[in-house]
């Protein structure tokens, strides 16, 4: 399976994949997923907002037992974010079979669309339509860089945009959903174990930070003279780094734009992008509102105005503590941790009991080619998630 999988979407210049929702490498990964289901002789559904269902047993049954992650990617992000929780609930749904297990629960095995918002900006967009936490008008006015509508871009991957909405029928028939995925840090490699239990994922969230300034040439404008924006916008970087290490956050510019984007030319707009996680919403509040506030303070020195837009929020996310200490129990009390990543279990807990495992990441790299894990902790992922499996559906 990973060596199907592999090639799609990878970028032979940076070896990173640009899997991004409803493009070709998009619609090969899909083909993939669909491919795996039909060769196990299981039942495929394609939900109403296209995210993809695997289903052993009725799927509407009810107390399904349900795993799965997603396999779309960050721009050139690494092999193992997503796809390694899809490839592991397959391997793992064929060690049950070899054991000649028999599920008394449905099992089924899901690809979440759109889950890192590469291409639109929103995270998880499949999850969150489903649970009804994104409304259809508002998923309707996403766009990407290219100003392609998501509307636009189902399109013409031949899904329909006006089917999508809240799947509330579809969550009320999980029981628990089980999601598990390379750890993006370095936890287990301290706690020297190949794979953890997920306890709770910090609250997080993405703020689109519009410096506006003045064009004018590089050449012939004095400093004091000048409205530049991208001042404001480096000292805007810098403050989130020391508000962030203050309270024991984190805070990244990661994505910025520039108009007119010139060499010679002072900017007329800096658009940066912020995603700040903290271990609690407070805190969370707190730093954002200082980082705020240091760029209005140097807007009004650098004559730059500057506006703040909260484009997405997660709240924190405390998993379902009787599922984790079922899990706990069942792995014979493998390490318990926190994370700073958001997932789609962290927004199906609102609507079902979820949990997640973590497989060991041996150099903490994420978002990245460099991420990676071995062969024999991926193998022992496999193992935990068929022994989580056996014990939530076939007794």
């Amino acid at each position: 399976m990973w060596r199907d999988l592999a090639p799609i979407g990878r970028n032979k210049t940076t070896n990173g994949y640009r899997r991004y929702a409803w493009t070709a490498a998009d619609t090969d990964c899909r083909a993939w997923f669909q491919a795996q289901a039909e060769t196990r002789g299981l039942t495929y559904e394609l939900d109403r907002n296209g995210n993809q269902w695997a289903w052993l047993g009725d799927p509407t049954a009810g107390d399904a037992i349900v795993t799965g992650s997603h396999l779309d990617s960050v721009p050139d992000g690494g092999a193992f974010d997503g796809p390694l929780g899809v490839v592991s609930s397959f391997a793992a749904l064929d060690e049950l079979r070899a054991r000649g297990a028999h599920p008394t629960k449905p099992l089924a095995i899901v690809n979440f669309g759109d889950e890192e918002g590469a291409r639109f900006g929103l995270a998880c967009v499949g999850s969150r339509l489903a649970a009804g936490q994104l409304d259809k008008d508002r998923a309707h006015a996403l766009r990407d860089a290219d100003g392609v509508t998501l509307p636009q871009a189902m399109e013409r991957a031949g899904y329909d945009p006006e089917a999508i909405g809240p799947d509330p029928e579809r969550l009320a028939r999980i029981g628990a959903f089980v999601e598990l995925h390379i750890e993006q840090g370095r936890a287990l490699v301290d706690a020297n174990d190949p794979v953890g239990i997920a306890s709770a994922i910090w609250p997080h969230g993405r703020w689109r930070f519009d410096f506006h300034g003045e064009a004018n040439h590089a050449g012939t404008t004095r400093l004091e003279d000048r409205r530049d924006p991208m001042l404001t916008y480096a000292n805007t970087v810098l403050a989130a780094r020391k508000k962030a290490r203050t309270a024991g956050a984190l805070a990244t510019f990661g994505k910025v734009g520039v108009e007119p984007n010139g060499v010679n030319a002072i900017a007329s707009l800096v658009r940066g992008w912020l995603d700040s996680r903290a271990p609690d919403e407070e805190t969370l509040a707190a730093v954002v509102g200082e980082i705020e506030r240091a760029a209005v303070e140097r807007g009004q020195r650098d004559g730059v105005d500057v506006r703040v837009t909260r484009e997405s929020f997660t709240p924190v996310v405390e998993f379902a503590h009787d599922l984790r200490d079922q899990l706990s129990g069942l792995l014979g009390g493998v390490p318990v941790l926190p994370t700073g990543a958001g997932h789609d279990a962290g927004i199906l807990s609102a609507s079902v009991p979820t949990a997640m495992l973590f497989v060991r990441n041996p150099t903490g790299v994420s978002h990245s080619p460099a991420e990676t894990a071995g062969e024999d902790d991926c193998l022992a992922g496999v193992a935990a998630l068929a022994q989580v499996l056996e014990g939530l559906a076939c007794h």
